[in-house]
């Protein structure tokens, strides 16, 4: 990545407010957290405040848009490769056994 994308990247993780990590999840609630304060349809009649709360919008869709095309490019291995000596649930739950979606909850 050049410097230039990375920096877009920086700005869009801040704006949202997220952390040096997030997963893609966390990313998705902060911006719907964000777009309930700030939806231009909350503005009520006021112009001045729609037409910034429509600024607003507008910015937080494009960094998640960003952050989004930027996860969108990873490829997680689903299998174990042959290198690993392990039985395929143990690499599963090694891998997703913390995952609420994939493992369950481990009293987290």
């Amino acid at each position: 990545m050049t410097k230039a994308e990375w920096q877009a990247i920086f700005e869009a993780k801040e704006l949202l407010h997220l952390g040096d990590k997030a997963t893609p999840g966390e990313m998705k609630r902060a911006f719907r957290k964000l777009c309930k304060q700030c939806h231009p349809d909350l503005a009520g009649d006021d112009g001045e405040k729609k037409k910034k709360n429509d600024v607003a919008m507008q910015k937080l869709t494009k960094a998640y848009d960003l952050l989004m095309r930027y996860c969108a490019q990873y490829r997680v291995p689903l299998v174990p490769d042959d290198a690993e000596n392990m039985d395929p649930e143990d690499w599963w739950m090694d891998r997703f056994g913390c995952d609420p979606l994939w493992g369950g909850d481990n009293g987290g």
